[in-house]
């Protein structure tokens, strides 16, 4: 059974820099790709980056300046540092497997003026 757990969030101020964690365990850990989503109060969740097996990340646009996914698989952990962050990164950020769907439990974020 995968377990996906996020780590890093809490409250910062804004223009600073936050590195969260995602750590994977389960039969499904290694060689996979794993995807950082984030969901705003009252929004839906989005989609952030995602970085393959291969180390290939993807960016959406509209974090793609500020956003850098990176893996490390000797210690089965996927990371997402946000720098620059503004109140509108406020939200919980979750990691997802993508070959099984499986989520994390999210970790949050509140970025203060």
């Amino acid at each position: 059974q995968v377990q996906l757990v996020e780590s890093g969030g809490g409250l910062v101020q804004v223009g600073s820099s936050l590195k969260l964690s995602c750590a994977v365990s389960g039969s499904a850990a290694s060689g996979v790709s794993v995807a950082w989503y984030r969901q705003a109060p009252e929004k839906t969740r989005e989609w952030l980056a995602t970085i393959s097996a291969a180390r290939l990340p993807r960016y959406d646009q509209s974090v793609k300046s500020r956003v850098t996914i990176s893996r490390d698989d000797a210690k089965n952990t996927v990371y997402l540092q946000i720098v620059n962050l503004s109140p509108d990164d406020t939200g919980t950020y979750y990691c997802r497997l993508v070959l099984t769907g499986d989520w994390g439990q999210g970790t949050q974020v509140t970025v203060s003026s």
